[in-house]
Order: C-alpha cells, then structure tokens, then sequence
C-alpha cells in the first residue's frame, strides 16, 4: 500500500515546494492513519504543513481504493532527533552541531559546512577548532546537538566565510 502511494504523494508534495521525508501507512482501529513527513531546504513552517496537507488530502481521496476505507491524515516536518542520513540532511543543517558515531573509532561532535550533493561525498565539518573531510559512508549515525546560544562567530566564519553569527546567518 505504502509502495502505491508514496510515487503520487512525492509529486504532489514536490509540487508545492517541499520532498517527502517518509510515508507511513498503520492500521488505527477502523481507520487507517496516514503519517507523511515532509521536509525543505529553509523547512516546514505551519502554513505550509496545511498546503501541504490539502494537496495530500487531495491525492490521497483520488486513490481512495487503496487505502480502502477512512484514513486519518498527519502531516508533520522531521523533528531534531531525525538521523541525517542523505545528502540533503547534511545540507540543510549547515553551520549547526552534529553528534557523529562513526563506522570506526570514537563519537565526536562537529559543526556542518559544505556538503556535497553526491551521496558517495562527504561533509566538511568544523571539530576541535580544524577542518575535517567525513565521507557520508564512514557515518554510522548521525543527529544534530540542540544548541541554546548561538555559535562562536570564528566557527561559523571557519566555515562560512561569514562573520555576523546572528541567528539568521546561524540557519
């Protein structure tokens, strides 16, 4: 089900801006909940979680045989905990820390620089105050560390070539 769903859900997502993330479909008592977790460069604010949500809501009621019955919708956007597991996680949470555990050797923490695109790339990333290059094959998981100041603004210039730090600069 989840297998017929996903390729015209990805269209209509993709058509108002955004990439699905990950499409859940569970049985919940005589209903099924339909779980879609949408995700963009700049990210999911709540009013695009609703044109989001309309344009799903829409696919979803012309494919009605599939899922065979009611549903309940969820959209929602990946939460912080999310393991950063393509290219375009990297990408998107450029300049904040990650927590790294490796294929091999010790767990560190980094702050994101550039990112490739390539999935067989890597990451520049800014730990201990050097420039280190991880391939995104030596990552075994990563997520990024919630942080309640800003960064040190030498960090993001290391990395950014930008020395404002302000909170918009730090996105």
């Amino acid at each position: 089900m989840t297998a017929a769903l996903e390729p015209v859900l990805a269209e209509a997502i993709a058509a108002t801006g955004f990439e699905l993330e990950q499409l859940d479909v569970a049985q919940a008592g005589r209903r099924r909940l339909v779980r879609v977790v949408v995700d963009g460069d700049d990210g999911v604010g709540l009013d695009e979680v609703a044109v989001v949500s309309r344009a799903v809501s829409t696919v979803l009621d012309e494919h009605d045989a599939v899922l065979g019955g009611p549903y309940t919708l969820e959209v929602t956007s990946p939460g912080l905990d999310r393991p950063l597991t393509r290219p375009r996680h990297w990408r998107r949470n450029k300049l904040r820390l990650v927590k790294i555990r490796p294929i091999e050797g010790q767990v560190f923490i980094g702050r994101v620089g550039i990112a490739d695109e390539d999935p067989d790339g890597g990451v520049q990333l800014l730990v201990d105050g050097a420039l280190r290059r991880v391939g995104y094959g030596e990552v075994a998981h990563a997520v990024v560390e919630v942080e309640f100041k800003q960064p040190p603004v030498a960090e993001l210039t290391m990395l950014d070539g930008r020395a404002s730090g302000t909170e918009e600069d730090a996105r």
